[in-house]
């Protein structure tokens, strides 16, 4: 999961960061920690498996690069990867 997945999946639930801690069951300051930072979340497995699954039981589906999405619906994805950095203009 990238962090711009995260936010984005976070904004499609009409989530703050407070309220995704809470139901991912970890501290305000590790999803601030999450989503600032560059390229893939990086963190305790034990902890980045909490907030997909907290994701998925709000019914978010994270959709990895090249993947198609099992359920038919939609989900948070790039049209293309992007390096990290780099502008969307």
């Amino acid at each position: 999961m990238s962090a711009a997945q995260m936010r984005a999946a976070r904004a499609l639930l009409g989530l703050d960061q407070r309220q995704l801690a809470e139901l991912a069951g970890v501290s305000l300051p590790t999803i601030q920690r999450m989503e600032a930072s560059e390229g893939n979340v990086r963190g305790v497995i034990d902890t980045l498996t909490k907030v997909v699954e907290a994701f998925e039981r709000a019914g978010v589906e994270l959709i990895g690069d090249n993947a198609t999405s099992a359920g038919g619906g939609r989900g948070v994805r790039f049209k293309e990867p992007r390096p990290p950095g780099t502008s969307l203009s």
